[in-house]
């Protein structure tokens, strides 16, 4: 399979209007995502096993739709896009996976740990439609995996999204070994309707977003712990130097620190390698609390934390 193939046209892989999507988890993708497909149009139902997720919710989706609306340039909606009271209103939140049964994509954005994402992918093959598609936002657990923990593998695919999704204009999506040719046309017709494009690749721990990215992140830490610069002089570096927007480290505090080292775990598990193993100084931020953005302070410091759900239970990322 070539990396972007074109793939034979399909008139099953039509999105119809008004298509379910349902999304897992109401952390900081999950909420990103669902928010794509509500401008879009479509009814989002976001699950969540976390009572406090799910009431901080709509809140947190509110302030997203606010954000957004002032950072986009232009009105980059796409064709039928909602309104920020329409988007809002078509999105509900719900306790329980049996309420995406009738859904034909189900977006899984729980946290990076494969045993919390086995129980979520088995229990939605057992209440979802038979022709559902299950796309993963794993960072780095390998596609075929997951799709081991379901009866259909062929209808399991990644879909990688960028933080902050609704403005990150491309999808990281992984195509594994069985996902069939359909589940990923149907895939792409879901995110071209939400204004994304799909950038495809073949399944590997980490893909390539976070198989190099990760890294990356590590070692930029490693600096900062050995002394050789400061976290503002490392993304600095990277900025004034390479045109990076913003440095790794910047990068990593957005992500969220824990996210950083729970993928890095993924990918050592996975590949053997112990190049992934998190350095000293990212370990010692993530056990002190100092994860990032979310938490006012990670490698920078932060005057207004984002009060975002991100651990706790299954429904989080």
């Amino acid at each position: 399979m070539g990396d972007q193939e074109e793939i034979r046209q399909d008139a099953r892989a039509t999105v119809p209007d008004g298509a379910l999507v349902g999304v897992v988890g109401a952390g900081v993708m999950g909420i990103g995502v669902a928010q794509c497909f509500a401008e879009a149009g479509h009814p989002v139902v976001v699950t969540d096993n976390d009572p406090g997720a799910l009431a901080s919710g709509p809140a947190r989706l509110r302030a997203g739709i606010r954000t957004a609306a002032l950072l986009r340039r232009g009105d980059r909606r796409t064709a039928g896009g909602a309104t920020g009271s329409r988007t809002e209103s078509l999105v509900t939140w719900s306790a329980s996976l049996a309420d995406l049964a009738d859904a034909l994509l189900v977006v899984e954005c729980v946290r990076e740990d494969e045993d919390v994402k086995a129980s979520v992918l088995r229990e939605l093959d057992r209440v979802c439609r038979a022709e559902a598609i299950f796309a993963s936002n794993t960072s780095c657990v390998p596609v075929a995996r997951l799709g081991s923990f379901t009866g259909r593998p062929d209808r399991v695919i990644g879909t990688h999204f960028m933080n902050p999704a609704p403005l990150k204009e491309a999808v990281e999506v992984v195509r594994a070994p069985r996902t069939s040719a359909l589940t990923l046309e149907r895939t792409r017709a879901f995110l071209a309707r939400v204004g994304k494009h799909a950038l495809v690749v073949r399944d590997a721990p980490g893909f390539v977003t976070n198989r190099v990215l990760m890294l990356m992140v590590n070692e930029a830490a490693a600096v900062v712990g050995e002394g050789t610069a400061d976290a503002e002089t490392v993304d600095r570096i990277f900025q004034d130097c390479f045109g990076h927007p913003m440095g790794p480290l910047r990068t990593a505090d957005l992500i969220g620190l824990d996210t950083v080292a729970d993928s890095l775990e993924v990918l050592r598990r996975h590949t053997g390698e112990d190049r992934f193993r998190p350095c000293p100084q990212l370990a010692r931020l993530v056990a002190e609390g100092s994860v990032g953005r979310k938490a006012g302070r990670g490698f920078h410091e932060y005057a207004t934390p984002q009060h975002l759900v991100t651990r706790g239970g299954p429904g989080h990322d």
